[in-house]
Parts: structure tokens; sequence; C-alpha cells
């Protein structure tokens, strides 16, 4: 708290008032940290920190999805490049901004684990097709949401993100547990399961936590970096590496758009809309952790509805081309803490040579090449932390009789409906069983409604701590939400 406070002080006498958010860019004499531009020779070695540290959550959700649904090695390289260029242009959009999109902060932008939640299950009834074109619509949804967030965010309270985020990450651990298992091509060998396959998942896990604890400076930061590349180490030693689809790779590669379509699914839109808005209350979260630690204090309403704005943007953008929805990423505010250097035109920097490597296709195949076993001990270190996550945003919110029965409804419907039988939703049109089944879409749907209609103040003579800590929670909007910081 006293590094937090000093630091708002020294910003609040270094730059303009939250009414005038642009001051620091019209060239006063008092820039902001934020505004300063480094040396090259400086900047450019925490662009690679930045881009190190974000770049294996950039790559995976795209890799995974691709493998899901048994694409080719050639397919499933463009669909990781695809991200690479997407992330870098989205990055670019959010540090330096243009007009009214973008916050102008550190602020690094990469592909979002949270719909694969549902981009799995859309891609494998749908087509990858389908998955693109919910996301398009979804990013225009986002860029509404975050021109209207003072009004709309009411309805997303942390209690309501918390639920989603929890659900997300649960959902999402069986593909972590069948990848370090093997995944498809162990079970087409015949060895699916073998201890081997988990002997190096566990490998990869081991290093990543004791890098991320015991671990100092970028070694911490970096840590799903290093056990990734020591599980790989490893799985090639053992002859579990195959080269070839970097050697088959093209050099450059220019990507055109629409290449794999957009297919509007009323399912897929309305699933990914809702994973959507409830990645835009991270991003709010992500946005509010860089500005306090980057100049002492919370963000203003435009550089958060800029931020969300260019989050809707890139995920549209990304559909374009093929590309899975962008998010920011809070472990890159973990280097601004490491490093001390608060520019977002180092940030941008990071994004622009992402862009540039989107462009080497035989950088993006090295991503295709990674074992199953080695992919799921880090997606399960991560998966894992978008639960822990969603459980600390959970928890930043007054724990009442109120919040903890609209938390165990929604669990129930979400966690019930994930992972009940076919049999269950039978019964219904594809679209609305797919929907059910996502176990998303009920959590919050329950979330949002028990959150507008119980009410917020217990009846006189009952649990007056709680009524109390309920008020609290009646005027919670989009601040206590920005103040977790959910990790990707």
């Amino acid at each position: 708290m006293t590094a937090e406070t000093t630091a708002a002080r020294t910003s609040e006498q270094a730059q303009a008032s939250p009414a005038e958010p642009d001051a620091a860019h019209a060239g006063s004499a008092t820039r902001s940290p934020v505004d300063q531009m480094l040396p090259l020779r400086r900047a450019f070695p925490l662009a690679i920190q930045h881009l190190l540290a974000m770049f294996v959550g950039n790559a995976a959700p795209p890799l995974i999805v691709a493998t899901a649904i048994g694409m080719a090695a050639g397919e499933t390289t463009l669909m990781v490049q695809l991200a690479m260029i997407v992330s870098g242009v989205t990055t670019l959009l959010q540090t330096l901004g243009a007009g009214p999109i973008g916050s102008r902060l550190p602020v690094m932008q990469g592909t979002s684990f949270a719909f694969l939640a549902v981009a799995i299950p859309i891609a494998q009834e749908f087509g990858i097709a389908a998955v693109f074109g919910g996301a398009f619509v979804a990013g225009f949804v986002q860029v509404i949401f975050g021109g209207a967030l003072h009004w709309i965010s009411r309805l997303f309270p942390p209690l309501v993100c918390g639920v989603i985020i929890l659900i997300i990450g649960i959902k999402l651990m069986p593909t972590a547990i069948d990848y370090a298992a093997g995944g498809a091509p162990a079970q087409a060998a015949g060895d699916y399961g073998a201890l081997f396959h988990f002997g190096i998942a566990a490998l990869v896990i081991a290093v990543t936590v004791a890098c991320n604890q015991f671990g100092r400076g970028f070694l911490s930061v970096a840590s799903v970096l290093i056990g990734l590349l020591v599980g790989y180490a490893v799985a090639a030693a053992f002859g579990m590496v195959s080269l070839q689809a970097v050697a088959e790779a093209d050099w450059i590669f220019a990507p055109t758009p629409l290449h794999f379509g957009l297919d509007f699914t009323s399912a897929a839109i309305i699933a990914i809309t809702i994973i959507a808005l409830a990645s835009s209350m991270e991003s709010i979260g992500d946005l509010t952790a860089v500005s306090r630690t980057a100049i002492g204090k919370s963000p203003t309403s435009r550089q958060l509805s800029g931020g969300v704005m260019a989050d809707g943007i890139g995920t549209s953008l990304g559909a374009l081309f093929g590309a899975m929805p962008n998010t920011t990423f809070s472990q890159n505010t973990g280097v601004v803490v490491l490093s001390g250097v608060v520019s977002r035109f180092v940030v941008a920097l990071a994004g622009g040579i992402l862009l540039l490597a989107g462009f080497v296709p035989k950088f993006a195949a090295f991503f295709s090449t990674i074992p199953y076993a080695v992919l799921g001990g880090a997606v399960l270190v991560m998966f894992s932390m978008v639960a822990s996550a969603g459980i600390q945003v959970i928890g930043s919110e007054v724990l009442n009789r109120r919040a903890m029965l609209i938390v165990a409804v929604s669990l129930g419907l979400g966690i019930g409906f994930s992972f009940a039988p076919e049999e269950v939703t039978a019964a219904f049109s594809a679209d609305i069983a797919l929907l059910l089944s996502s176990g998303i879409v009920p959590a919050m749907l329950s979330a949002v409604v028990l959150n507008a209609v119980l009410p917020k103040q217990a009846p006189a003579g009952r649990d007056p701590a709680a009524g109390s800590a309920a008020g609290t929670s009646a005027g919670t909007s989009a601040g206590p939400a920005a103040e977790a910081e959910p990790s990707r």
C-alpha cells in the first residue's frame, strides 16, 4: 500500500487530471512516464521480454482448437501465424490508440483462452467458420459495450464475472488432462495415457511452478515458457518431436481475409458474445492493474472504454482473418513491475515485433511440433489459473448469504450441464443443446438474473451483517471488478 500511495502522489504531480486524459499527449513539459519514449537500445530488450512473457499463451489457443478438430499441419501453422499478426495489430491499437479506441496504456494483447470452452464444441459441431462468425459479431458487441460501459457494466458485477471465469477454467481442465495423456496422436498410436506422457506433463508443471515461485525476475515472469522449453527438450531427446512441419513451412507468407470463412450460427453468436462480455470485464481488471502499476492511480473512464473497444476491434478483425478472439494479457503486468519501465511505446514495439514475426510461417510452425504431453502440462497450469482468477474475482465481493446463493445456483447449473450426458439435452434443438452443454450460458444467465432480482438488503431483523454487506455490493459495478487481476 505504501508503494502504491507514493506512486499515486508522484503521478499527481506529473500528470493531468483524470478529467483531461489526453493532456499528457499534448506535449506539455511534464510528460507521464507512460508517454516517455526510450532509446531503441533500451526499448528493444524490454520489448522482447514482453513478447516472451505472452508468446506461449498467445499461440496455444489456436493450436488447441486446430488440433481438436483435426486440422492439417499447414492449417494449424496458419492459425498460429494469424494469432501472432492480429495480436500484434491489436497491441498497437491498444497502446497507440486511434481516436476513442485504445487505452493508451502499456498493455499487451493476446489470444484468449476463455473462448476455448465454447470454440471447441462449436467448431466440432458446426465447423471453424461458425466460430469466426460468432466472434465477428461478438467483437462489435464488445465495441458497443465499451462505448456504453458506464451503464451496461452494472449487469456484470464481480460476482457474475467471477462465476463465468471460474466455469470457463473448470470446463477447460479436461482438455488439459487429455493432452497430458498424449491426445489424439497417442490414441492413434495406442499409448494414450501411458506413464511417459504424464511424466513429461508433470515435468513441465514442476518446472513452471518452481520458476514461478522460486525464480527471480524474468525467470518467474516467463515460468510457463521455461517449463514448456524444458519439456520440449526432454521430449525431443526421446524422439517425440518431428520438425517436418517447420521444414515444409514457407519463409514469408501474407494471409488473406476470410481464409476459413464466416458462418453465422445463432448458438455460436450467443455463446461467444457471452464470453466476450465476461472477457471485457477481465480486461477492465487488467487495465486497472496496469494503470495503478504505471501511474499510481486507476484509469479514467475513457481509458477503460477505449481499452474494451480495442478488444472488440481485435476480436472482429481476427475473425475476418481467421484468428481467435483477442484480450488483454495480465501476465505482462508482471513485466512492467519487474522492469520498472511503464512506457506504452515499449509494449507497442513488442506488438510490432509480434506482427512482423507473424509473417514468417516457419516461426509459427514450430508450435505445431510441440508434443501433446508437453502442451498439456503447460495449459493445465494456465487453465487452472483461469479458474483461480474466477475465485479471486468472486472473493472481491462480500460473500453474504445472497452472494453465496447466486454462486451456488450458477455453479450448479454451469457445472451440471457441462458434464451431464448428451441425453440430458436431447429434447432441445441442436443450438439450445450446445448453449446448455457449454455450462457458461446457463451459469451466466442465472447469475445475471439472480443478481438483478434478489434483494440487496436482508429483511429487517434478519442477518443484519449480511444486509449491510449487501449494501456495499449494491453499488458494485466495473470498479471492483477492475481491482482483480485475473490471469490468462
